[in-house]
């Protein structure tokens, strides 16, 4: 099917009459001269023998329960620091953080370290149907050369706390996958709270799900593949769209791509919470504002309902097959391998990986060798997920 082809069935199943402006990519002005100078040195020094980036990192390696940080990640968490963007969410000693700014700052600096963009087939902006209105959605093609005439279709939902984030900030990730799994990845800009806290997003990402798999044929893709999948907020996002479907008699996904998703958004804690809390990035200060933002309003503010706390489902039976990718240094890794558990014992096929060296969110740091390494390794897992 040709792209004009494509573009009118599009076209065609737009909800309602308003036409949403395409995303556009962060315009170059707003990521300033210093911070692209900085990510280009930082881009060089991040290749550098593991000795000089430790060296450079000004503190030996970090090794916490058995594991030891991996020096790329060590020191790019160092020059996170230095640039004032050592975690998620800005320091609040003199209030609550800006939603706007703090967007803005995730956005710049998601622009500023994505210098080169892997090569796709093709790469559009669509409007798709949400829960309640249209979303901004992009679409990616593979290679011709990389797939078959009818690829699998991962349904993509981004990270950032269910507040931050959107298809730009996740767009080199998606490249990534859609390369080097060769699958189409429709990427979907559900909606964020403050402004539409918990179950909006849940509600959007049910509902794109299912516009992918209605409309995948005219996409160009296989119906009979359609996976889920996505990073932290988005992975869990994920599994709340395999527990609705499923429930429901599908269609559901014919499997769940989850990486480093919250799995129990109660106040629960495991030792990782406690270990990682600090210094790598999500700290516990960045979970609980954006916990605090999701669950404004919510009936159940406790945060236990299963489409939050996927580990708290009174039954995990009968899942598609789950990849589940945790991280040596996230306070999330307990409670994700804990739930990967729960899914394997209720008889779902798991494929459980620990990323050894890296942090929650290294799907946005492909600039570090290794967590460049650690997502060719997930595409690979998901292309041959698909196959089967």
């Amino acid at each position: 099917m040709s792209s004009s082809e494509i573009e009118a069935v599009i076209r065609s199943t737009r909800p309602g009459t308003a036409r949403i402006e395409e995303l556009a990519p962060l315009p170059a002005e707003a990521v300033s001269v210093a911070d692209r100078f900085t990510a280009r040195i930082g881009r060089r020094l991040l290749h550098a023998p593991s000795w000089l980036r430790l060296f450079l990192s000004g503190k030996p390696q970090v090794r916490i329960d058995g594991e030891k940080l991996d020096p790329g990640i060590q020191l790019a968490l160092r020059f996170l620091r230095l640039r004032g963007v050592g975690t998620l969410v800005p320091d609040s000693r003199h209030g609550s953080p800006d939603v706007a700014d703090t967007r803005a700052r995730v956005r710049r600096t998601a622009a500023a370290f994505t210098l080169d963009k892997t090569g796709v087939g093709d790469v559009r902006d669509i409007e798709i149907a949400g829960a309640d209105g249209p979303l901004r959605a992009r679409h990616y093609r593979p290679l011709p050369s990389s797939t078959c005439d009818t690829p699998p279709l991962l349904v993509f939902f981004h990270g950032g706390g269910y507040v931050l984030g959107d298809v730009n900030t996740h767009d080199e990730p998606c490249r990534m996958l859609c390369r080097y799994a060769g699958v189409q990845v429709l990427s979907v800009d559900y909606r964020l709270a403050p402004e539409h806290p918990f179950p909006a997003g849940v509600d959007d990402a049910v509902a794109a799900f299912r516009w992918a798999v209605a409309h995948a044929s005219a996409l160009g893709a296989d119906a009979n593949r359609v996976a889920v999948g996505g990073d932290s907020a988005g992975a869990t996002l994920s599994t709340a769209v395999t527990g609705i479907t499923t429930r429901e008699g599908g269609p559901a996904p014919a499997l769940q791509l989850l990486l480093y998703p919250s799995a129990d958004l109660t106040e629960a804690r495991t030792p990782s919470d406690d270990l990682f809390a600090e210094g790598f990035y999500l700290t516990e200060h960045d979970r609980q504002w954006c916990r605090g933002h999701y669950l404004s309003g919510a009936v159940n503010s406790d945060g236990a309902d299963p489409r939050t706390s996927p580990a708290l489902a009174e039954d995990l039976s009968g899942l598609p097959p789950t990849v589940l990718i945790s991280a040596a240094f996230d306070p999330l890794r307990d409670e994700d391998e804990a739930y990967a558990g729960a899914l394997r014992a209720a008889g779902n096929r798991v494929v459980l990986q620990r990323m050894p060296g890296l942090i929650h969110g290294f799907l946005n740091m492909t600039v570090v060798p290794s967590a460049r390494d650690a997502v060719l390794q997930i595409a690979g897992m998901l292309r041959a997920g698909l196959a089967e």
